[in-house]
Parts: C-alpha cells; structure tokens; sequence
C-alpha cells in the first residue's frame, strides 16, 4: 500500500497509536471570523477552522450554504457565493457545536501594514481631539494584530473586531484609520482595517520562502548573522549597566548613563514578522494592502538591497493571498534629519521604482516629515492616507502613483490631484 502526504501520516500515526475521534473537539474559527467583522465584496466569501477529524461543518450566509468535513488534522475550509453589500448580517457555522457569528457587514478589507508610523496612533495626531470626536463611525470596524514575531508559520492572532468609536480607535493606526475614513466616503461601503505593524525591516514581513528562492538577497542573512553576534555584546552591556544602576542607588550616588535602547532581536529575524501577523492573514479576503515603512531598512547593508526584497515582499504577499495583483499602496519615506543620508535615499528610490510592479501606488511624504521627529505627526487631510484615498486607489494603475502629488514613473515630474 502506498501513502503519500500529511494526510496520510496523519492515518498511519492514528492507526499506529489506536487514535480515534473521540467527538470532543468543538467546531472553532479563527479570531478574524467573529462579531462585527467585514467580509469581502465581489470575492466568493472564505470561512475556515477546526474541528474533529471527519466533522461535517455546514456554514450558512446570506440564505446559502455549504457543507464539508475536517480533514485528518481536523481543518476545514468552505467558501460562499459573494455576498451581497451592506448589513449587519449573521453568519452561522454549525458542527458539534453552532457557532453564530453576529453584526457582519460586507464592503471593502484593507490590510495596513509596516512600521512605527503605521502604527503612529490616532491620538498622537495633530488636532487628535477633534478627529476622535468625529470618529463615531458604526460602519468602519478595527482589527489590530498583537506584535509578535515567531520562527514559523502561525494560522491565528489573538485579538477581535471592534466597531470604530472615539475609544477604539484612539489606540489604532491614525494612517489605516483616516485611509478607511476617505476610501468610505469615496465607495459608500462598509470599510474593515486590519492593521499589523511592528519595527522590524523588509526582510522580516516576507516568507522564508521567498526570501530563499532568490540567491541575491542572501546578503540579508548576513545582516541577521551580524545583528545575532552583536546580541552577546548588548546582553552583557545591558548587564553591567544594571549592575551599576544598582550600586549607585544603594550608595545613593549618582546612576550611571542609561544603555543605549535596542529593537528586539526577533523583529529583524528574516521572515519573523510575516510568520506571526500576516500568515495568519492570508486565508481571508481583503481588498489591498497599505505600506508604511523603510526606516528600519535605511542602514548601509540593507538599503542597497531595498528595491529588491520590497519587490519580493508584494509578489510573496499576492501570492499567499492568492487573490492575484491586489492594489499595494506604500508611502515613501518622509524626509527626516536634515539632508538625506544615503541609505535612506536609495530606500526613497527603491520605493519609487517599485511603481514598475502591476497595481502599486505610491503617496509621497517628502513635503510633510519632520528633520527631528521619525514619526511626522500629520492630520487626516495632510497625511499618507488621505493622499491615497485622493488618488483613487481602487483604480491603482500601473503608470500612476496616488496621493497628492501624483507621480508618473516614466516621466521626470509631479501634478497636483
């Protein structure tokens, strides 16, 4: 008898062990599919989970339905006819155990992504008050990934769907929130912001995958080596700093300068930041991604290697979502520190370039950072969201770059929009 596949290993090893289903095992979903979520439009809806092995799952939405059966690690996996726009609707997920899923809209999911200043909060912005005065917003709802990184693959996030409030969204990505704000104004749907930022570089938001396929970015492992080696050195300096902070108090003398702050080691790991917050991403649907980030990978060993692993990042990303050549929006890095080093220059340039790749768009923030702040604290109707949003981004087109200066790649100038 031959066997091939994890489905396979799965019967040999149940076999082996005398393992049978015992029927225990509740019917589950993913964090993503729960109350006041937003489903996507014009895509046939997506719904996945777990259950005993050879459970029969039946999902109902919008009066259709369909049945299957969890496999032999117990995953199961349906999908809809597209839905129709609007809500709140119920979705229905029946097993062992029926889960109800409740207050669903349907209309447009963006995935907001990048760096700190994707996760620059709402109430950091300039005239915070007022926008969280005006952010009562019933049909925006809010999904914001926990930071994390991990070695591998995760298929679940902890965290929920909130409906947009002054509350909620006061700890939520000001750039992914004012984005929603104008796209809805312009699409007159029901807008879902999933954002999942966290300081790490390009490499670590791309799948190992894909960063291995490609022998011309192996020199970013070499960057990994280097930061791993330099690890030792920081652990021990963080050390005998505390050792000295300690001793200074109890002879209540003067405390010794503070260590120098260091990101985490695991953000700048390769593929770290893609394995814990977008993997586990991927099997929903979304209309497009936006971007916002570059700092991180400004640094003389990276930069130079920037166009080519962004580039690698948007194809991998398309291809685990499997959606085909969904609109990627990014922001070009905002000036910053006087005159431009040049690693951040070449990231700026790379990031241009990248206007070359099907349905990319870029919003240009050369005009609005700040030489002595990273993170440029803009206003709903000055910052990269609204740029986009300006640019029409669900119509991104290959020769156009959204945002208020609009952008042609093959000629030497910018308009205003």
């Amino acid at each position: 008898m031959k066997v091939r596949g994890f489905g396979a290993v799965a019967v040999l090893v149940a076999g082996c062990l005398g393992v049978v289903s015992t029927g225990n095992a509740e019917v589950s979903v993913p964090a993503l599919i729960a109350d006041q979520m937003v489903i996507q439009r014009a895509l046939p809806v997506h719904v996945w989970g777990k259950a005993d092995p050879g459970e029969a799952v039946v999902v109902t939405f919008q009066g259709m339905s369909a049945r299957t059966l969890a496999d032999d690690y117990g995953r199961w996996s349906v999908y809809l006819p597209v839905a129709k726009v609007g809500g709140p609707y119920d979705l229905e997920i029946v097993g062992s155990n029926t889960i109800r899923v409740r207050d669903v809209l349907v209309g447009d999911v963006w995935v907001g992504s990048g760096q700190s200043n994707m996760g620059f909060t709402t109430n950091r912005v300039t005239n915070a008050a007022a926008e969280l005065a005006a952010a009562n917003q019933p049909t925006i709802r809010l999904f914001h990934v926990p930071q994390s990184a991990s070695e591998y693959p995760l298929d679940d996030v902890k965290a929920s769907w909130a409906v947009c409030t002054p509350e909620s969204v006061k700890s939520f990505s000001a750039v992914a929130y004012f984005f929603g704000r104008k796209i809805q104004e312009d699409q007159k749907v029901p807008i879902g912001l999933i954002d999942a930022d966290f300081g790490g570089p390009a490499e670590a938001w791309t799948s190992m995958r894909a960063l291995g396929a490609d022998a011309s970015l192996m020199p970013l492992f070499h960057a990994w080596a280097v930061r791993m080696e330099e690890e030792t050195a920081d652990v021990a300096r963080d050390r005998m700093v505390q050792r000295l902070t300690e001793a200074a108090k109890a002879a209540g003398k003067p405390l010794p300068p503070p260590a120098p702050p260091r990101a985490g080691l695991a953000l700048f790991g390769p593929d770290n930041l893609f394995n814990a917050m977008i993997a586990p991403l991927t099997a929903f649907r979304i209309r497009g991604v936006i971007w916002y980030q570059g700092e991180s990978s400004s640094d003389s060993m990276r930069a130079p290697l920037y166009g080519r692993v962004f580039q690698t990042l948007i194809a991998d990303w398309r291809a685990h979502w499997g959606e085909g050549d969904f609109p990627f929006l990014l922001v070009q890095l905002a000036n910053f520190g006087g005159a431009d080093p040049s690693p951040w220059g070449m990231v700026r340039n790379a990031q241009l370039q990248t206007l070359s790749m099907r349905n990319t768009g870029m919003a240009v923030a050369n005009d609005i950072g700040n030489p002595h702040d990273i993170h440029p604290r803009t206003s709903r109707t000055s910052g990269p969201g609204w740029r986009w949003s300006r640019g029409r981004s669900r119509t991104v087109r290959r020769s156009s770059t959204p945002g208020l200066r609009f952008v042609q790649p093959n000629q030497n100038r910018a308009r205003s929009v």
